[in-house]
């Protein structure tokens, strides 16, 4: 065990819980504009209900995200510091904007959107709503520019101390690789996002609670995705043939080729084994991971085999993860088509089984992003920057000790703040459910109220 290994394992564990919490505020986000947009249109209180009920599961859920943001842009220093000495000058600016834009675009607007019901015109509120929507968006794409241009270095000059610097910022962000992978997170998002809103509305409709609440998400989130998952199918096709392009050895890591060649199989299954180059047990269907990859028959693909073992990432977790991607990406699909033959069928509302099965596929999202995330980063390895920067020359030079106490600290910390409380206050807005909105709770015009004595009148 090293000091790299476990940075690396620390990195890991901080980021696979940082990540839950934006991708479920970037999904949930942009259900709330298309709710409150269609209470705009509609006057159906209903729709404030829905609005009102998952406002308040975003704002715990994006509270979570800043505190573990933080903590992401510490340890850069505490544990990378060869990684932001080396390409601080193109990376630090990227970083730079996307907290600029959590912070200032939606920070700023979120105490509108959260407490200005009832206090604002309801037209200013849903303006708030949706410049934190565009703040989020930025937001994403701000990260994804950051790890694309770790995935596929461009636009980029390096000093003679072997450093950084920007050589042309359109080059960087209009990276040939990066609005496929932005786009793939952004739906990967949504999709999360709309299997949580899916499964808590199936909840309620076995449990005969709420019902017309749950009758309106599920139907609405099902339509959603039913238009999402195919969008999303595509976009992972546009990544994998620049993947194939750029980073030919991922690929081959991710469909476990070890010799170069043409018309390569697809492997349903099989168990590689690094040490004797070679897979195990294998179930293929000849040329469709060419046919998949380079849209050709016998299409040529790179084999691992071909640079050195020390040059190649680690085939048995990019491997398994990648399919695991794909195959929830296909269940998720299943499901859309089973909602809307069942729907056609008039009994979305009322199939126990499939209710239940959407109450336990809420993780499914989740769990495809660990997927996708591990198969993109792991699969980039020996670098961490694609063929400029070693991960193991990134790594800060301190005490195996010291980063071992810093880790277990952090498994308690997070354990604690974000594994007990988050879940604890997250249960208790889901079993209270929602409040149904009176026309008494309607949103009026409340600006300014207290300049006009209204404060002082009620006291």
């Amino acid at each position: 065990m090293t000091t790299e290994i476990i940075s690396r394992l620390q990195f890991a564990f901080t980021i696979s819980f940082h990540i839950l919490f934006p991708a479920f505020s970037i999904g949930l986000i942009l259900f709330i504009t298309l709710i409150e947009l269609q209470w705009l249109i509609t006057k159906n209180t209903l729709y404030l209900t829905i609005c009102k009920f998952w406002t308040k599961i975003f704002a715990l859920t994006f509270g979570m995200g800043v505190v573990s943001g933080i903590v992401m842009e510490y340890q850069l220093g505490t544990n990378w510091s060869g990684f932001t000495r080396d390409v601080g000058g193109v990376l630090g600016a990227l970083f730079t904007y996307e907290v600029l834009t959590a912070f200032f675009v939606e920070a700023g607007f979120i105490g509108i959107m959260v407490l200005g019901f009832n206090k604002v015109k309801p037209s200013l509120h849903f303006l708030a709503t949706v410049i934190v929507l565009i703040g989020t968006t930025l937001s994403t794409y701000w990260i994804m520019c950051a790890n694309t241009w770790m995935q596929h270095p461009v636009g980029y000059v390096q000093n003679p101390n072997g450093t950084f610097d920007v050589a042309s910022w359109k080059t960087i962000l209009t990276n040939s690789d990066l609005f496929p992978r932005f786009f793939h997170m952004l739906l990967a998002a949504y999709l999360a996002a709309a299997l949580v809103i899916s499964s808590v509305s199936a909840y309620y409709l076995l449990k005969h609670r709420h019902l017309n609440f749950a009758k309106t998400c599920f139907s609405w989130i099902w339509w959603l995705i039913l238009f999402l998952i195919p969008i999303q199918i595509f976009l992972g096709d546009s990544t994998g043939l620049n993947v194939f392009k750029y980073q030919p050895l991922k690929t081959a890591a991710m469909e476990g080729i070890w010799q170069t060649g043409t018309g390569q199989p697809l492997l349903l299954f099989a168990i590689p084994n690094q040490d004797k180059q070679q897979n195990e047990f294998v179930i293929k269907i000849p040329h469709l991971a060419s046919l998949i990859n380079t849209h050709q028959w016998n299409g040529k693909m790179v084999g691992l085999n071909s640079v050195d073992k020390s040059e190649q990432p680690n085939v048995l977790p990019v491997f398994f993860s990648f399919r695991l991607m794909v195959g929830i990406g296909f269940l998720i699909l299943f499901l859309a088509l089973t909602s809307f033959y069942l729907r056609i069928r008039k009994r979305l509302l009322t199939t126990t089984w499939f209710l239940k099965t959407c109450v336990f596929s809420s993780p499914l999202g989740f769990i495809a992003l660990w997927a996708g995330w591990i198969t993109a980063e792991l699969g980039r390895q020996p670098w961490i920057v694609y063929g400029l920067v070693r991960t193991k020359d990134a790594v800060s030079q301190v005490p195996i000790t010291t980063t071992i106490s810093i880790f277990v600290l952090m498994i308690l910390v997070y354990g604690i703040i974000f594994g007990i409380f988050y879940t604890y206050f997250l249960h208790r807005i889901l079993q209270k459910g929602p409040h149904d909105v009176s026309p008494q709770d309607l949103i009026t015009d409340r600006s300014f109220a207290y300049m006009q004595g209204e404060m002082g009148e009620k006291s």
